[in-house]
Formats: C-alpha cells, sequence, structure tokens
C-alpha cells in the first residue's frame, strides 16, 4: 500500500486547516437499521441492523441543541426513519433547529406504517436528501438491490405531488458505483434533471455527489478485487488544495446511537471516536467541551476522499 499522509499533505498547506472551527451542523446516525442492503455502504446498514439509538441518547441530543439554538440538524442512518423514536426526535429538535434535513432511502415510504411518512415531512417542511445513485433503472438496481428503482421513482413522484422540488426542498445524492471520482456536480446535476423529467416528470432542487469512501461494504469490494491501493492512489493523486478550508469537519460533528462523538460519518465508519485531552472517548455530554476548544480533526487515508476532485461532502461538492 502506498504511503497516503494525509494529516502531513493538510500540514503542508495549514496546520490550522485540520482544526475544528464551530458548530453549523450536527450529524446524528439514528443506527444501521435498513430496508435494503446496498453494495457501497460504508455503514453495513442492512435489515437486520441491531444498532439502534435509545430515546435517552435522543433526549441528550434535544438538550444539547436547546443550549444551542440554530444549529442544522443532519438526520442519517442507516435509514433513519426505521428508529422507533425517530418522530418524536424531530418534534423535539424543529423547536430550535434552523434546519432539519432527513436522508431519506425513498423506499421506506412502502414499509409498514410508513405510508402517510411523506405527508408527515409535508407538514414538518423537512430538507429530504433522497438517496438514487443513477438515473437508470439497471444501475441502480445492481448497486441497491431488486425492485429499489421502481419504487424509488414513484416515491420520487409522491413527493413532487406534495410540493417537493417546488415549494419544499428536495436534493438527491449520488455516488459513483464503483472505484471512479463523480463526474462534475453541475453536468451530473443536468443529466439527472433531464433524464428524471424526460422519462418520469420528476423535479428536485439539486443534485450532491459523494465520493465513495473506502470504508465498509465498498472496502471489502476493494480488498476482494485487489483495487484498494489503486483506489487510494486514485483519491491521493487527484488532492486539490482548494477544497482544504471548505471539509465539513471543520463545521460539523457526528453522533453514533450509542451517543458517541466523530469528526464526520467515515470517521464512525472507521472507528475514530472523537477523544479528550486523555484519550477518553468523548460523548454527546462532553459536547460543549469539545466545541469551545480548536481540537484537532482525526485523520486517515480515507480523508483523501473528500479532497479529490471537485471536493466531497454530506452536502455535496465543495467547489
Amino acid at each position: 500500500m502506498m504511503n497516503c499522509n494525509f494529516k502531513e499533505t493538510i500540514k503542508d498547506i495549514n496546520s490550522d486547516y485540520i482544526r475544528f472551527t464551530n458548530l453549523k451542523t450536527l450529524q446524528v446516525n439514528l443506527g444501521n437499521t435498513c430496508n435494503q442492503r446496498c453494495r457501497h455502504c460504508h455503514v453495513y446498514a442492512e435489515p437486520g441492523g441491531s444498532n439502534i439509538m435509545s430515546v435517552n441518547v435522543m433526549e441528550k441530543i434535544i438538550l444539547f441543541l436547546e443550549k444551542h439554538p440554530g444549529i442544522i440538524l443532519d438526520v442519517t442512518g442507516g435509514c433513519p426513519e426505521l428508529n422507533p423514536g425517530f418522530r418524536l426526535f424531530i418534534e423535539y429538535a424543529e423547536r430550535v433547529c434552523t434546519e432539519i434535513m432527513v436522508r431519506t432511502n425513498l423506499t421506506v415510504f412502502y414499509e409498514n406504517g410508513m405510508e402517510r411518512l411523506p405527508e408527515w415531512y409535508r407538514e414538518k417542511r423537512i430538507t429530504l436528501i433522497a438517496s438514487l445513485p443513477c438515473y437508470t433503472e439497471k444501475n441502480v438496481n445492481k448497486q441497491r438491490g431488486n425492485g429499489v428503482f421502481e419504487k424509488s421513482i414513484k416515491a420520487l413522484k409522491k413527493l413532487n405531488s406534495l410540493g417537493y422540488g417546488k415549494d419544499l426542498p428536495l436534493d438527491i445524492m449520488y455516488n459513483p458505483a464503483g472505484e471512479f471520482l463523480p463526474a462534475p456536480q453541475k453536468k451530473l446535476e443536468k443529466d439527472f434533471k433531464k433524464n428524471l423529467f424526460k422519462k418520469y416528470g420528476i423535479i428536485f432542487n439539486k443534485l450532491l455527489t459523494l465520493t465513495n469512501a473506502p470504508l465498509g461494504r465498498f472496502k471489502n469490494y476493494l480488498i476482494l478485487n485487489g483495487k484498494m491501493e489503486q483506489y487510494i492512489r486514485l483519491l491521493a493523486s487527484n488532492f486539490n488544495s482548494r477544497i482544504v478550508p471548505h471539509i465539513m469537519c471543520r463545521s460539523l460533528i457526528n453522533i453514533d446511537w450509542q451517543g458517541i462523538l466523530y469528526n464526520c460519518d467515515f470517521n464512525q465508519a472507521a472507528g475514530l471516536p472523537i477523544r479528550d485531552k486523555i484519550g477518553k472517548i468523548m460523548e454527546v455530554e462532553n459536547m460543549d467541551d469539545f466545541i469551545y476548544n480548536k481540537n484537532e480533526i482525526i485523520t486517515a487515508e480515507h480523508c483523501y476522499s473528500c479532497t479529490a476532485g471537485e471536493g466531497s461532502s454530506c452536502i455535496g461538492a465543495l467547489i
């Protein structure tokens, strides 16, 4: 494996860029339960996922948000809607958050008890980020499972009928189907909008591109196919210094199902929690201690996925 030291790469530019600045977004992972089992998933989400955030941890997060109103809440999983406490968590959070984003896989709308979820989203005026890795049935089903594309299209049509993509924000999250970088985000967005509208009459606001991080099931795929070193080399060789000031971990904290803090969802998948000065793992109760210090961000090789090409983050390209 080639020696790719992300921390040293950043320090050669400006060591301040690998320090936390100020909290704008709190990303909460409600667990790895999901009604899909995607080939690229970095958190091993699946129907049998048993890591489920408890109401007790949710209450601690709400207490933090009440002390720090105005933060953007980014809710993810797994499939976050399948956490039994999901709706109650959102209802409490909406009182103090400037915006609530939920990352939905769309097909959850057709699970038992979820039939009116789209209407509930409309009532709450939730920003939706919908996963759809391609506008063709073959590519989506290959990555996410048979029948996923058809249900996803049906769900997008439903959301459009409720005002999403028009009066309410509906973004689509794209990730490549293999070991390559996403095409330029603006170009892909034009392609998605053209094809989804022409074939299905679907509209949406923005396309967000996300580079696959070499973690989870995607990492397993790379190793099994002897492509891990090649992929890391691809990411590192496409490092873009202009991206570095804008990496999401400088203004985001990620919380896992147990209430443990991470610099991002990828660090969570890599098992790299935030630690205090004596090496103790920090949890939601310690968030105040973290946000008021310019703590160094924990980095590893997978961080090159956020700084390659146009950059990558949970809200898309960075330039």
